[in-house]
């Protein structure tokens, strides 16, 4: 069985990889640390399962999840993140996810997933769940819920500081692009500046 592990951090990785070869005693790890890579090596080599860090340099998790569920539709993929399940856990299940695990709990859940995800299931937490069941009630949802996940990351990355250009230049789109983006976030979100969005971020715990 061939896994790719893709995480910007090295001691993620093969930490990642400790737990997995207890469960997979058989398996072969590829690493890599970014998003462009992750595709990159996908067009070179077949794999059975990805474990994919949602926050890396370069294109978004969310991103690389889209364009990997278009080109190889039955590669199951296992979402990290730092993130509480809140955030981006119904995102990435809607993108195609077969997991969404939080790196906090990674050591008890992962295996647990894996042996899941290659049976033909998804694996879903108790936080997963509950935050899919939350996310039926629509009168419950945050505004940021109104948010496409390319404006989602375009607002966590306008709150976090970031220039449009230094936007622009990590999606490989224009100034004008981003423009674009933020104008549509700032409607959406019923704000008037990036202060509004920043307030609503740390809030909603977007952000710390």
């Amino acid at each position: 069985m061939q896994i790719l592990i893709a995480d910007d951090h090295a001691v993620v990785r093969r930490g990642l990889i400790d737990i997995l070869s207890e469960t997979l005693p058989r398996a072969q790890f590829t690493e890599v640390g970014s998003g462009d890579e992750v595709t990159a090596r996908l067009a070179k080599s077949q794999f059975e399962l990805l474990v994919l860090d949602i926050n890396m340099p370069g294109r978004s998790g969310l991103d690389v999840l889209k364009d990997i569920k278009v080109r190889y539709p039955r590669l199951p993929v296992i979402i990290l993140s730092c993130q509480p399940e809140e955030q981006y856990a119904v995102r990435c299940l809607r993108g195609g996810a077969a997991a969404y695990i939080n790196k906090d709990s990674a050591a008890d859940e992962l295996a647990q997933a894996v042996k899941k995800i290659l049976r033909g299931e998804r694996y879903l937490s108790q936080g997963v769940t509950e935050s899919l069941l939350a996310s039926l009630d629509g009168s419950k949802r945050p505004l940021h819920e109104t948010l496409s996940n390319r404006e989602f990351e375009v607002m966590r990355m306008l709150v976090s500081g970031r220039s449009l250009t230094e936007i622009g230049d990590l999606l490989h789109v224009s100034i004008k692009t981003v423009s674009t983006y933020r104008a549509r976030i700032l409607d959406k979100m019923q704000m008037t500046s990036n202060a509004e969005l920043t307030r609503y971020a740390v809030k909603q715990a977007i952000i710390e």
